[in-house]
């Protein structure tokens, strides 16, 4: 009578044993062997100079050819001096500024209020992106609703806003709100639609129902959509706080990087006009590059999905 070998499903003669004579436990154990290395992730700390080489020189590189091109068209004279101003003429204007001591107090008054009304922006839409996922009555009743305040140009609150609240910074933290809260609650919703029924369901089983669900659950793996909805809900309150400044100039209010623009357009300071979009662009870089570009890296490097650092 012949017996069945459990690990390989062949039948065998009566009285002799399955064993590691056969090499089949071993097969196995090589094979969990394998699979646990593809599952383990070689992080290794990328080099200074690597770094150097690969992240920073290359928009270094980029920005001086924008300025080569910039001063060719300049000493080409494709336009009247007045409209294109050299690069020289830019850098005398922050020259300037910083002697002036000003240019960093209007740096930091459009920094401050967009950081401001970011994080208010994230208070509000982070539930009210949870509700509206989680909830269908929710969804169907304003879910449309968001997508629709997402899709409106954030400058068509600036007036009701400066009615409504007057000329002070409640206005301005209005409108960042209107323009950044529908964004941040949409990424989050669609990084909720995009959880695997499994996760829930093992939640569930596990025991993670209600808050414990959603937080141990729900927004970690909603968490690549989130992100996406906040940055996107930065560049929305930038935006947003920019055409209010530039519409909504006021003394009261203090100067500020849109204010800066708006007055170069009315003194007809073409120097000063192409140095505030320069500091505009500036901010939005560097916002990206010290907080979201790190977070985008953390997220990847926890799901596996990035080697180097």
């Amino acid at each position: 009578m012949a017996s069945t070998d459990i690990t390989s499903g062949r039948k065998r003669p009566d009285g002799a044993a399955a064993g590691p004579a056969d090499g089949k436990p071993d097969d196995l154990a090589g094979l969990e062997a394998g699979l646990d290395a593809l599952d383990a992730v070689q992080i290794r700390r990328t080099p200074v100079r690597e770094v150097l080489t690969r992240k920073v020189l290359p928009p270094v590189v980029a920005a001086a050819l924008v300025l080569l091109l910039w001063e060719l068209l300049v000493r080409a004279q494709v336009t009247e001096s007045y409209k294109l101003p050299p690069p020289s003429a830019v850098w005398d204007s922050a020259r300037q500024m910083w002697l002036e001591g000003t240019l960093l107090d209007v740096v930091w008054t459009s920094v401050s209020r967009g950081l401001l009304g970011f994080l208010l922006a994230v208070v509000i839409g982070t539930p009210l992106g949870l509700l509206v996922a989680r909830v269908k009555l929710v969804r169907a009743a304003i879910g449309p609703i968001l997508s629709g305040l997402q899709s409106l140009p954030s400058v068509a609150w600036v007036a009701p806003a400066v009615i409504w609240l007057g000329l002070n910074d409640r206005m301005m933290f209005a409108v960042i709100l209107l323009g950044a809260v529908p964004s941040i609650a949409n990424g989050l919703v669609s990084g909720v639609d995009q959880v695997p029924p499994l996760f829930l369901r093992a939640g569930r089983t596990l025991g993670a129902t209600g808050l414990r669900g959603t937080w141990h659950i729900v927004l970690p793996a909603a968490l690549p959509g989130y992100l996406a909805g906040l940055k996107q809900g930065w560049a929305f309150s930038w935006r947003s706080l920019m055409a209010a400044e530039i519409i909504a100039s006021s003394p009261e209010l203090g100067l500020g990087l849109g204010q800066l623009l708006e007055n170069g357009r009315s003194n007809f300071d073409m120097p000063g006009i192409f140095l505030s979009i320069l500091l505009i662009l500036f901010v939005g870089i560097a916002i990206d590059l010290l907080i979201f570009s790190p977070l985008e890296r953390w997220v990847l490097r926890s799901r596996g999905l990035l080697v180097k650092n």
